[in-house]
């Protein structure tokens, strides 16, 4: 992998200690099965395809400056592209550091800083559940919202107010055509481009509390080329968000929340004169109790509306002629999760999803009827992860 044989070289380079230098890797395997959906594969049946295998590294060059990278290999089925990729490979120089504030730049492809999971989303051991908030953590755009190639700063400091974190990215990234069908359909011919991204974000934690709270901003661009004998025109969308971010972590219960309010802008795509505007939002409330070290209960409700003016979906529907059922609309769902973990590096995750819509399901601007024909439908994991 490209950011290993980077870490070899600066090894040679700059005669590396064995401390300067941190490799840690995963593999985690499981069980799947969301019936009467696409969501994992089209027949709904019990699949393998819940693999994440990951070697990620970093080595400390000198005292301001770092590379840390991360590979891993991925089989989710629907959810994202099956194959390697490079999650994230930067170099972070530290441009301050003293009592009062702390500020590093990241170069090249950064990891997203900006939402509560979007910088452990990567890691299976790490995350609260298998499957996250869709909402929140769409996972067909799991390899945009991750990170980013470009440029990202990261300043913390602290006052009598409290503690703050201040986060601000740019960049883009290259997408592929697994990606583009994740998008578009297979249907697709064209070309998909990541324009810009940009985001900024501010947590701040007040003294002597067990409360965080974040608000964090994007806009995002995204350009189609369209193909020879395509079905698609040229188009563009621009994207702007605001999100809320609530963490409160006690001794044995832990409250997470975000919420998103989404307005995409749709320019051509589907005909030259085409112009679509909507605002979606939604959001969750989780919640975990740690009944001791090594078990944990979680539960959460997730809620997402494709358009806050047409929160049922008949609009969309009578927009479509009845060929895109009401239920597209939205993608409402409880999960309920318990993780126990065995051993010092073993665990094991399981959970329960009970979901009503198929609002964010891939394809995502053009839904899928053929193998979503329920409102309601059901989803099931369970996961082995080994990590080091």
């Amino acid at each position: 992998m490209p950011w290993l044989c980077l870490i070899v070289f600066f090894m040679f380079a700059f005669n590396v200690h064995a401390d300067d230098l941190k490799i840690h890797g995963f593999v985690a395997q499981g069980v799947i099965q969301a019936q009467d959906s696409n969501f994992v594969q089209n027949d709904g049946e019990v699949s393998l395809k819940l693999t994440e295998v990951g070697l990620n590294g970093s080595y400390k060059i000198n005292n301001q400056l770092r590379v840390a990278g991360q590979g891993v290999y991925l089989n989710g089925g629907n959810r994202y592209p099956e194959g390697f990729r490079v999650d994230y490979l930067f170099l972070e120089w530290k441009l301050l550091s003293d009592a009062d504030w702390q500020l590093k730049l990241q170069l090249g492809r950064n990891k997203n800083y900006h939402w509560l999971y979007s910088a452990t989303r990567d890691v299976p051991h790490t995350r609260p559940s298998i499957v996250l908030a869709q909402s929140m953590y769409f996972d067909a755009f799991r390899d945009f919202a991750l990170g980013v190639d470009g440029i990202m700063a990261v300043a913390n400091t602290q006052n009598a107010w409290g503690e703050w974190d201040i986060n601000l990215s740019y960049g883009s990234t290259p997408v592929s055509n697994k990606q583009r069908d994740r998008l578009l359909g297979v249907h697709a011919l064209g070309e998909v481009n990541h324009d810009k991204d940009l985001q900024a974000s501010i947590y701040w934690r007040p003294k002597a509390s067990q409360w965080q709270f974040g608000v964090s901003l994007l806009e995002v661009d995204f350009s189609y080329d369209a193909a020879e004998q395509d079905i698609y025109f040229d188009g563009a969308t621009k994207t702007q968000r605001m999100n809320l971010h609530f963490l409160y972590q006690g001794e044995n219960w832990e409250f997470a929340s975000e919420f998103i309010r989404e307005k995409p802008t749709l320019d051509g795509l589907f005909f030259p004169s085409y112009k679509l505007k909507t605002t979606s939002d939604g959001g969750y409330v989780q919640g975990r109790y740690f009944l001791n070290p090594q078990l944990t209960l979680m539960t959460r409700l997730d809620l997402y509306d494709r358009d806050r003016k047409d929160r049922s979906g008949k609009k969309l529907e009578a927009l479509s002629d009845g060929n895109i059922p009401a239920y597209f609309g939205y993608m409402d769902q409880l999960t309920l999760g318990l993780t126990w973990k065995f051993a010092k590096n073993v665990q094991v995750q399981t959970e329960y999803h009970r979901v009503k819509g198929t609002g964010h399901l891939a394809p995502y601007l053009i839904p899928n009827t053929e193998f979503n024909q329920h409102e309601y439908w059901d989803m099931w994991a369970i996961q082995l992860m080994y990590w080091y």
